[in-house]
């Protein structure tokens, strides 16, 4: 890992915790999510050269809190009136109060900024959009891939979520039970959504982020520990776990991608697959089963396969068959052709895909092309595969799965048409 890499991880690492504890403080996430900003720029201009302080949490909070009294002191007549806003609005402290704080305060705040992030002011959207910005760290367009949506339109949600959670008031704080319930599961979307990101990034160099996935099953775990009888947080820890386990597997040595057919499965991460197994017969049935349980027997029954070929499709497809029912949409229809593939055929799996092609949110993702491509060339169409494989690496910002969709793609090229001599 280079010097550049680490200072980054360290920073992805910090920020949302950093964010967490300047709202915990003082309220105005706007003006906090500034602070950080100026922190971490300050970061990426001296660290390279000073090297990453032995409190990296401690430097940004502290960089962050001056940030927030220099912006507070610079006009007189706007300090005021934050000062006058924040003695009337629950939950902010005094400007007065900055000289009084510790900014090496350790507390993690990061749970209860995700659920400040869901306040049931925003709409689910914008709780989602806003929490991936805050908590996961992600860009505009990373969230945009998510979303199958155009970035712009991300960048309004967010500004818009900023200044009503702002205008509500929201006290920074674990909502009590029923109104946590009632963010629950906007609270696990956008945790399954940074896990996601994490496990294949959307873009730049890196087929993954261990830093994302980490965080994600990290807070998962609170969650899990905060509400223990909560079948679906029970169940999205089991998924992440579960998938997490085969990340050794996913890259060779030169860091191709390894698809999941292909992978050494003693690579994998046997005390993952036994902790994400263990938590998912706890818990399975006994609340209503949801989309992240059915998820998680899904990645438990790819774990549990000594071999691909032993693989129990059938069951992937008839869990697949419940999730739509319970959870569609067109990820879900995309995984599902690809088991229907294995039970019935290619032909059968690209009949369902060509369900998807006037789906507006496909056009937002390369996938439904390499899905494609997969299916058509294990069907025999070599040539129509081919285009595929080159139409989703054109469609993908990952360096990575480019790499590997023109690989594919070269592959069928030089091996000619079926029967041929090539």
């Amino acid at each position: 890992m280079t010097g550049r890499e680490q200072i980054d991880g360290v920073l992805r690492e910090f920020a949302p915790q950093v964010l967490a504890t300047l709202v915990r403080r003082y309220g105005q996430f706007d003006a906090c999510e500034d602070a950080v900003q100026e922190a971490l720029l300050a970061a990426t201009v001296q660290w390279p050269g000073q090297g990453v302080p032995k409190q990296p949490r401690a430097w940004l909070l502290t960089v962050a809190t001056r940030a927030l009294i220099d912006e507070w002191r610079a006009d007189s007549a706007r300090r005021r009136r934050e000062t006058a806003a924040a003695l009337d609005a629950p939950g902010y402290a005094p400007v007065a109060d900055l000289a009084d704080d510790h900014p090496g305060d350790d507390r993690d705040d990061t749970l209860a900024l995700l659920f400040l992030c869901c306040h049931p002011a925003l709409s689910p959207p914008s709780q989602l959009a806003l929490t991936l910005r805050a908590v996961g760290g992600l860009t505009t367009a990373q969230i945009a891939a998510a979303f199958l949506v155009p970035e712009a339109t991300i960048a309004r949600r967010i500004v818009r979520a900023k200044q009503r959670i702002r205008d509500a008031g929201a006290r920074f704080e674990l909502p009590a039970q029923p109104q946590r319930t009632e963010r629950l599961g906007v609270v696990l979307h956008a945790l399954y959504l940074i896990f996601n990101e994490g496990y294949t990034t959307s873009s730049g160099s890196a087929l993954q982020r261990t830093d994302l996935t980490a965080e994600a099953i990290r807070l998962t775990r609170l969650l899990h520990r905060l509400l223990p009888g909560e079948a679906e947080v029970a169940g999205l820890l089991a998924l992440m776990l579960l998938t997490d386990a085969r990340r050794a597997g996913r890259t060779d040595p030169d860091g191709r991608i390894v698809p999941l057919a292909e992978q050494q499965r003693d690579k994998w991460d046997a005390a993952g697959i036994v902790e994400g197994q263990a938590i998912l017969t706890r818990n399975l049935g006994s609340g209503p089963v949801g989309p992240y349980q059915l998820q998680a027997a899904i990645a438990a029954l790819h774990d549990e396969a000594p071999t691909a070929e032993a693989t129990d499709w059938p069951q992937i497809l008839a869990l697949y068959d419940v999730l739509t029912t319970i959870a569609p949409g067109p990820v879900v229809t995309l995984s599902r052709a690809v088991a229907l593939a294995h039970v019935h055929g290619p032909r059968a799996g690209l009949a369902i895909l060509g369900t998807l092609d006037t789906d507006q949110r496909m056009a937002h993702t390369h996938r439904l092309e390499a899905v494609r491509a997969h299916l058509l060339e294990q069907a025999g169409d070599i040539a129509a595969a081919r285009d595929s494989y080159f139409q989703a690496a054109r469609m993908t910002a990952s360096l990575p799965e480019q790499r590997y969709l023109q690989l594919r793609a070269a592959r069928l090229r030089s091996a000619g048409p079926p029967g041929g001599s090539g």
